[in-house]
C-alpha cells in the first residue's frame, strides 16, 4: 500500500497518519487484488522498447545486445537511487509483429517478427533476471488469429503483453499510419481473459496486460474494461 498511494505528509514529530481508505489511490474500487507474485503495482518496470530491424522503432534496432543491456542497469540504477523504496524490474518490450504500410500477402498489413527475434528479446531479457514484454501492432488482423501464435512465449512466467491499438485497425479504417487505430474493452476483456487463462492453466504469476493510448478514442468503452486477479 505504501509503494502504491503517495505517502502523508509527515507531522512536526516527524511522524505521518495513515491514509484514509477514500484517499487511497489503489487498489482502485471494485477492481480485484492480484494473485501472489505479481509485479505491479509492488515494482517498477524499466523497459527498453523496439524492433531488431529498425533503427528507429527504439533503442533496441539501434545498439548491440551489450550496449542495450548495459544503458538498462545503468537506467534501473538511476530509478533505484531515485526511489530506493520501490523495486525496480528490467525489462525488453519486444514488437512480435509490426504494422506495416503495405498489405502483404495475406492483407493484413501487419508482419510476424521470426521466432529466432523473439527469443532473442526473451534470451537479452534473462540476461539482466528481467522480462520480456511482447508488443502487437496486428493492423487488420485480430486478437483471435494472433494471441494463438504468441502463446508459446506467454506460457512462460517472464513473459507479458502488450497492445497497440494505433495500429489495429478495424474494417474500413485506412491503412496503419495514415490514422489512428482502436481496441474496444471487448477486445481488451477478451485479452485480459485469454491470458488469465493461461495464468490458470499454467499455474503462472500474474501477467503483466500494457495498453497504449494516447488519445481517448484509441481505447472505446474503457471504462467496461474488467481486470483479473491473474492480468
Amino acid at each position: 500500500l505504501a509503494l502504491a498511494n503517495l505517502p502523508a505528509p509527515a507531522t512536526t514529530t516527524g511522524t505521518s497518519t495513515p491514509a484514509s481508505p477514500e484517499s487511497l489511490l489503489w487498489p482502485v474500487k471494485d477492481a480485484p487484488y492480484p494473485l501472489a507474485g505479481a509485479i505491479l503495482p509492488f515494482k517498477r518496470i524499466v523497459a527498453y522498447y523496439g524492433n531488431f530491424y529498425s533503427t528507429k522503432m527504439g533503442i533496441l534496432g539501434e545498439f548491440d545486445e551489450g550496449t542495450v543491456l548495459a544503458k538498462l542497469k545503468s537506467e534501473k540504477a538511476a530509478w533505484e537511487a531515485a526511489d530506493p523504496s520501490t523495486p525496480v524490474v528490467m525489462a525488453i518490450d519486444y514488437i512480435a509483429i509490426t504494422a506495416q504500410g503495405s498489405p502483404q500477402a495475406d492483407t493484413t498489413y501487419k508482419l510476424r517478427m521470426p521466432e529466432e527475434h523473439v527469443q532473442r528479446a526473451i534470451d537479452m531479457a534473462r540476461k539482466v533476471e528481467g522480462i520480456t514484454i511482447l508488443e502487437m501492432q496486428i493492423g487488420y488482423s485480430t486478437l483471435g488469429v494472433e494471441l494463438p501464435l504468441l502463446e508459446k512465449y506467454l506460457i512462460q512466467p517472464d513473459v507479458h503483453l502488450a497492445l497497440d491499438p494505433e495500429f489495429s485497425m478495424k474494417q474500413g479504417a485506412l491503412p496503419p499510419g495514415d490514422e489512428i487505430g482502436t481496441f474496444s474493452s471487448s477486445d481488451i476483456n477478451y485479452t485480459i481473459n485469454y491470458l488469465s487463462d493461461i495464468v490458470k492453466e499454467h499455474n503462472l504469476p500474474p501477467k503483466v496486460l500494457i495498453v497504449h493510448r494516447f488519445t481517448q478514442n484509441m481505447v472505446t468503452g474503457a471504462a467496461n474494461i474488467q481486470p483479473t486477479p491473474e492480468v
